[in-house]
């Protein structure tokens, strides 16, 4: 990784604590190198499908989107380090949890920064994540987002 990949994580981190969701979603896809980039600014790197996995091994399954969100929020809390870094965010997709992925993501950065791998590309002006044919395919807006993008750039 290049001292300008670095700085440009490290900036975003910057600017978002003056925001009022202070999010900043680092989006490419798999293999791209977002765990490494993260790892740049020198923080604990919670795995969140690891981390969230164990908290909910055992509620009964009905209980599990109830709890996810709150969950979630205890996971960031119980981090001292700022900014939070989150990898591995492919559980909060489940369909089975019934989430907005995003939603709680901003919900939870009104109070941290956050700083968060998106498993998914930048594309059109939009986080999409999976294939449009997948169960869990979810396409979101970026306008408001801070974004670092790390997706391959199409040749011309």
């Amino acid at each position: 990784m290049t001292s300008t990949q670095e700085s440009e994580l490290i900036q975003a981190a910057e600017i978002a604590e003056s925001l009022y969701n202070r999010l900043v979603l680092v989006a490419g896809p798999a293999g791209i190198g977002k765990t490494n980039r993260l790892k740049a600014l020198n923080q604990p790197v919670q795995n969140v499908n690891l981390a969230l996995s164990a908290a909910m091994l055992d509620l009964p399954l009905r209980r599990r989107p109830l709890d996810a969100p709150r969950l979630l929020s205890d996971l960031i809390a119980a981090v001292p380090a700022s900014p939070v870094v989150l990898d591995n965010l492919e559980l909060l997709f489940d369909t089975s949890l019934k989430l907005d992925p995003l939603a709680c993501l901003k919900q939870a950065s009104r109070n941290r920064t956050i700083v968060a791998s998106f498993p998914g590309v930048l594309e059109d002006g939009h986080l999409i994540y999976a294939e449009s044919h997948h169960p869990e395919y979810r396409r979101f807006p970026a306008d408001d987002l801070l974004i670092v993008n790390l997706s391959p750039t199409p040749a011309a």
